[in-house]
């Protein structure tokens, strides 16, 4: 009896502390670090990113226009790694095809990514979610 209990609680741990396999929704932009220095939210626009169960579209959403894609990709979670490639940037092609290695949790209903990007800036983003 006490093997079972014992095994329950171990299963119960483990389960309990595993991630989802997917960031599937809509996540809002709520401001984070670059370089330890803080960056705010933008103020004026929001910036979404729709997460599907492999792939990402980010958005800038401003009152009255249309929303603009800036940037899409795939990604994939293993363990506390999700790793990202851009397939498209509306400005600067250079991360196109690059793998992005950012370190990921998400707690109640907030999404933290980060990673030190090729060009050597160190950044901590944080995404609300908005949408499941």
């Amino acid at each position: 009896m006490q093997k079972l209990m014992f095994s329950l609680l171990a299963m119960l741990v483990l389960s309990s502390s595993q991630q989802d396999n997917t960031l599937k929704g809509t996540w809002e932009y709520r401001g984070g670090k670059i370089n330890n220095k803080i960056s705010p939210a933008p103020k004026g626009y929001s910036q979404q990113r729709k997460y599907t169960d492999k792939a990402f579209e980010a958005y800038l959403l401003e009152k009255g226009e249309k929303p603009v894609k800036y940037e899409a990709g795939n990604y994939s979670l293993k363990g506390d790694t999700c790793l990202e490639t851009q397939t498209y940037c509306l400005q600067s092609q250079e991360m196109v095809g690059v793998v992005v290695r950012y370190a990921y949790r998400v707690k109640d209903d907030t999404l933290f990514l980060n990673a030190t990007l090729p060009n050597g800036a160190r950044v901590e983003d944080y995404w609300k979610k908005i949408k499941p």
